[in-house]
Parts: C-alpha cells; sequence; structure tokens
C-alpha cells in the first residue's frame, strides 16, 4: 500500500506530546509521504523543526493561510518573501487562499496576498496549495488570468460543486485534495467525484480536522488518510492499492518529485 498525505498540520501543539508516535503510525499506514502546509510567521520554527526530524518523509511549505491575513498583511509577506529568498528547502507555497466564512473585514487584502502568492509560485517554479472557504468565485478571478502559465497545485480540502470541480480542471495541472469530508454521512463528495477522474484526485488529511470514519470525533492524524483511502477506492470501484498507487503519482507530480 503506498499513501502521501498532501496536507497536515503535524507542527501544531496538539501533536506536541506524541509526534513520534503519530509518525510511526503513518509510516504503518503505508504513508511514504507527508506535506506541511504553513499558516503564518508564528508556525515555521515549530513546522521546520518538524520537517528537520524527519527530513525525506515531512517536507514544509510557506505561505500565509487567509485567515491570518489582517491590517499587517505586508509584514507578513515579507517574511515569506525572506523564507523563499533564502531557504530551498519549501516545496510549495501553501496554504493560501481565501477564507470569507468568518469574517469579509479583509476580502480586498486576502485577494492581494492570494495574487501575490500566486506570482512566487510561478518566480520559483513551486506548486501552489490553496484553501477556499465560502470564496470560490473570488479565487476563481484571481486565478482566472494565469489559466496559460504552468502554475500548478492542489485545491485544498475540496467541498465544492461538480460544477466548481470543473472550473478547477480548467487549470490543466491542478488536482483537487479529497479528505475526511468524503466518509461524513451527508457529503455531497462521493456525488461530485464520480464525474472527476481519479488521475485529478490527491489524498490529504488535514490534520488535525476533519477525522474520517470511524475516528469521527478523535484528533485526525496522517494515518487516518487510509480511511479516506477506502471510501475513495469504494466510490471508483477500485481496489485500494491502485487507488494509493494513482494519488500518489498525482501527488508527486504536482510537487515536482516524480522521478
Amino acid at each position: 500500500m503506498r499513501l502521501i498525505d498532501t496536507h497536515s498540520h503535524l507542527f501544531l501543539e496538539v501533536f506536541s506530546e506524541d509526534f513520534p508516535q503519530v509518525i510511526e503510525r503513518a509510516r504503518a499506514a503505508g504513508v511514504t509521504h507527508i506535506f506541511m502546509p504553513n499558516i503564518d510567521s508564528t508556525t515555521i520554527e515549530a513546522m521546520l523543526s518538524a520537517c528537520s526530524v524527519y527530513k525525506g518523509y515531512c517536507f514544509p511549505m510557506i505561505g500565509l493561510h487567509p485567515t491570518s491575513v489582517n491590517a499587517n498583511y505586508e509584514k507578513e509577506l515579507e517574511i515569506v518573501a525572506r523564507e523563499l529568498k533564502f531557504s530551498k528547502e519549501y516545496v510549495a507555497i501553501g496554504e493560501i487562499g481565501m477564507d470569507l466564512y468568518w469574517d469579509k473585514t479583509y476580502l480586498k487584502e486576502q485577494q492581494i496576498v492570494l495574487d501575490k502568492q500566486v506570482n512566487w509560485a510561478l518566480e520559483y517554479d513551486l506548486p501552489i496549495v490553496i484553501h477556499c472557504r465560502d470564496a470560490f468565485d473570488y479565487i476563481y478571478k484571481v486565478l482566472e488570468p494565469y489559466k496559460k502559465t504552468p502554475l500548478r497545485g492542489i485545491f485544498h480540502s475540496f467541498t465544492g460543486t461538480a460544477e466548481e470541480a470543473t472550473r478547477v480542471l480548467e487549470f490543466s495541472d491542478f488536482f483537487i485534495g479529497i479528505n475526511g469530508v468524503v466518509t461524513f454521512k451527508k457529503s455531497h463528495l462521493p456525488e461530485i467525484l464520480a464525474g472527476i477522474p481519479l488521475e485529478k484526485i490527491v489524498l490529504e488529511t488535514d490534520s488535525p480536522y476533519l477525522t474520517p470514519v470511524p475516528n469521527r470525533g478523535k484528533r485526525n492524524e496522517s494515518a487516518y488518510v487510509k480511511d479516506t483511502l477506502m471510501k475513495v477506492s469504494e466510490i471508483y470501484g477500485m481496489s485500494p492499492e491502485a487507488v494509493g498507487d494513482v494519488t500518489s503519482e498525482n501527488a508527486l507530480k504536482v510537487f515536482g518529485m516524480l522521478k
């Protein structure tokens, strides 16, 4: 079994007591790579520390999360710019995007921050990992001018409509990130996935959030990507091994690691 967790916040405080055990459980589940998205300047040190302990297994991204965009956003972007300039460790720019679920105060700033980071992705030839919450049309509007560029990336934790999935896939080098939400009783994702080729899907956990059934209610961790795999295998009518292989290859492709 080959599995990749393309989105996991294992560097957060909630894992500080048992981080090595979490990694061991992931390895035992067949997880070969864990990709860690940054949040803002307060998380860089913890993320890099976690990735240095498990170098070659855990891989860091750099970016400014939309919920961390506020009046101080220019200073935060300066830190991202500095990290990109002086470190070759980062495998993606993420997680970035827009989130209008809680608050629309900084809508304009979120658009500016997203566009700036998209430009850096092109400059440094890195994929982007997009967070989208109640903001699909706004994000699409920012991304649309880049449709004919080499921009590549993942629409992380996709919970949109079939039409939105189609619009994501207008970008030929974009993939759709599927996590534990697909296992939830009221999820509409199984119907949406029916119209998306498996070659466009990557798996993720978004640990410690969105724990899949049958562990829902517990803290999520990378090993539980296997529960999402089982559901996705059921939806596509394929063996877990085959789905694991295809989605892992997709992940390595988008992160530029396909041998």
